[in-house]
């Protein structure tokens, strides 16, 4: 069994989604929002995202953290947010000593849906049908941040069996 913690960076609403799995079934262990006050002062508004995705990996102890490699935006005050809430995620899970993963949009797309250039709501209904869920998460940041959860895990068994089948 292998617990994953994605995380959907953003700098308004940061997405998270754990997910257990066996490789064969995956079972939503929590997933939600840290949802960020817009009058809040920036370094307050990643505080909190540290405090909240800290408690998280107590609580629930994943074995890895899965984050988004590259972000796509034209705004560069945007990207510069967005480095700096993904910077604060990862130095948390480091912090915690927990393995960290990062993916490219196109990864995680292709691995949960098998289709790179996926719609958000694509993504959105394979997370549902994929985790067995009686309907979709409410929002895109929390199915982005358990497609990030799925993708390590589909990636990480491919690559396990891989090594398996090449004797290493």
């Amino acid at each position: 069994m292998v617990r994953v913690l994605g995380i959907d960076c953003g700098s308004q609403t940061t997405g998270f989604g754990i997910v257990e799995s066996d490789e064969q079934r995956h079972q939503l262990v929590a997933a939600g929002t840290v949802r960020l006050h817009p009058k809040q002062h920036f370094n307050q508004k990643l505080l909190k995202i540290h405090k909240e995705i800290h408690q998280l990996i107590l609580v629930h102890c994943p074995d890895v953290v899965a984050v988004e490699d590259q972000f796509y935006l034209t705004n560069f005050k945007s990207v510069l947010k967005l480095a700096q809430v993904k910077g604060v995620v990862l130095l948390t899970a480091a912090q915690a000593g927990v393995a960290i993963a990062e993916y490219s949009p196109l990864e995680i797309k292709s691995a949960v849906t098998g289709y790179g250039r996926a719609e958000k709501s694509q993504v959105q209904a394979m997370v549902r049908k994929l985790l067995r869920l009686a309907e979709a998460p409410r929002s895109f940041d929390t199915s982005d941040a358990l497609a990030l959860a799925i993708c390590h895990i589909h990636t990480s068994a491919t690559h396990r069996r891989v090594n398996q089948a090449a004797g290493l």
